[in-house]
């Protein structure tokens, strides 16, 4: 159930917007930054405040890999697993989180730190390899600069 003030900030939305299919997307950051994940209790919630049906959410839910569908740890790790990001060792990268967390694509460390998400593609295939940490970019990474990063996040 949504927070009475993520309810509130999703109405406000409806004014907004030429339509209200076009609130849909900032609606969902809303849900999730409240809820930290998009179950689909959240979305038929979501539906009924912007008075759209069910499966319209759902297709934006479903396509959106920013959007999670289940609970996800503190640091979302998305790896790209396009083509540029394996050439320049993108798949390199995951195994090394896998190896270094102690978990294996769509898990989340014991601890809820960590959430590991292989995802198609990053859209920056001129900065391969790419790995996202939640909303953050972080380019050209070397399993070194990963090492260092993990380090940070810790």
């Amino acid at each position: 159930m949504l927070s009475t003030e993520a309810r509130q900030r999703i109405e406000g939305l409806k004014g907004e917007y030429e339509t209200l299919q076009s609130a849909l997307i900032p609606a969902l950051h809303l849900a999730q930054e409240d809820q930290g994940w998009i179950s689909e209790e959240t979305q038929m919630e979501v539906a009924s405040l912007l008075t759209l049906t069910p499966q319209a959410v759902r297709e934006v839910v479903t396509f959106y890999t920013m959007f999670h569908q289940r609970p996800v740890g503190k640091y979302v790790l998305q790896v790209c697993r396009n083509l540029s990001c394996c050439l320049h060792g993108g798949h390199r990268l995951q195994h090394r989180i896998e190896e270094k967390l102690g978990i294996r694509e769509g898990e989340t460390t014991q601890d809820g730190r960590f959430t590991l998400i292989s995802v198609e593609c990053l859209g920056s295939c001129g900065t391969a390899p790419v790995v996202m940490v939640n909303d953050r970019y972080h380019e050209n990474v070397t399993p070194e600069a990963l090492d260092r990063l993990l380090t940070e996040l810790r």
